[in-house]
């Protein structure tokens, strides 16, 4: 069943993007991610305009976390000061990318800039998390374990303002969680998501927060600061797609109460390496279409 979309100007499958929104929603609930990272390059994949992609996809992740974190509240997985400050920052750096947007739309160097992102960071992130993850599930199998890898102290910790986080078993200054929000925001404005998969290993891996709290908290800083890039982008730049954005929910509230509810049934180094195929996955996809030739060749001209 196709629709038209009024936005992004173009009809899509309906369905297919209800399958799309449902099987992120899934991996959302498992891995405490925003699917944002999935569904905004997916998107473009289906030829969605990338400004519509990363507006309308930062839309849709507000109902899906809201549903997440209160799957995960029932078993106190949530650290709430944490994802206060964490928020915040978030808030902060999401008006910040906002800005940016608007610049880089304005010289016709957005589309560019977001498939360069998602190659960069998808390959980042995704080789660290396979790499640790692979690490620690085979010195498990053979019987040596060694977990202080995941969270060293370093001189950040020393940072002034210090406060104890009880529910993570932490003492850390509130500034590095500030600044990973605020890093979390610009690139959720800039990219379409909520942040989940930087903010994810940068809470297990700077901050040393416990990957079952990790989970939950994620999707509780996810819900503001999706819901601060869509209200800029919807009132400054009108790219927020309804249409595709209520169908990519109805799809991702569902899968994401499946998710959480496997969540606990598989360990963190094994959702982390889950992810990590996933997001090198997709990064793979994005550097073919960037240096491959398109099948249909055009130019326009105008004619004397």
């Amino acid at each position: 069943m196709y629709i038209y979309l009024p936005i992004a100007e173009q009809p899509i499958n309906a369905f297919i993007v209800l399958g799309i929104g449902w099987l992120v929603g899934i991996i959302m609930g498992m891995v405490g991610i925003g699917g944002g990272f999935l569904l905004t390059p997916l998107m473009i994949f289906f030829g969605i305009p990338s400004p519509v992609a990363v507006a309308s996809v930062a839309n849709q992740l507000v109902a899906p976390s809201v549903s997440g974190v209160l799957s995960h509240w029932k078993s106190g997985n949530v650290d709430f000061k944490m994802g206060t400050i964490l928020l915040v920052g978030g808030v902060i750096g999401s008006s910040i990318g906002v800005l940016i947007f608007n610049i880089l739309n304005a010289i016709g160097q957005l589309d560019l800039v977001i498939k360069l992102s998602y190659v960069i960071f998808l390959a980042i992130i995704g080789s660290l998390m396979f790499i640790e993850s692979f690490k620690l599930i085979v010195q498990t199998k053979r019987g040596k374990p060694n977990r202080g890898k995941l969270h060293q102290h370093n001189w950040l910790h020393g940072l002034p303002f210090k406060t104890r986080f009880r529910k993570s078993k932490l003492y850390i200054s509130i500034i590095l969680p500030l600044i990973i929000g605020v890093i979390v925001g610009i690139l959720a404005a800039l990219m379409g998501i909520g942040g989940g998969f930087i903010i994810v290993p940068a809470m297990i891996y700077l901050l040393g927060m416990p990957t079952s709290l990790v989970i939950g908290t994620s999707l509780f800083q996810i819900i503001f600061v999706a819901a601060n890039t869509t209200i800029l982008q919807a009132s400054q730049n009108q790219t927020v797609d309804i249409v595709l954005a209520l169908i990519l929910l109805i799809g991702s509230v569902i899968g994401v109460q499946i998710g959480s509810k496997f969540s606990n049934l598989m360990k963190g180094e094994h959702l982390r390496l889950f992810l990590s195929f996933i997001i090198l996955l997709v990064g793979f996809k994005l550097i073919l279409d960037l240096v491959t030739i398109p099948l249909d060749i055009f130019s326009i001209s105008v004619i004397q």
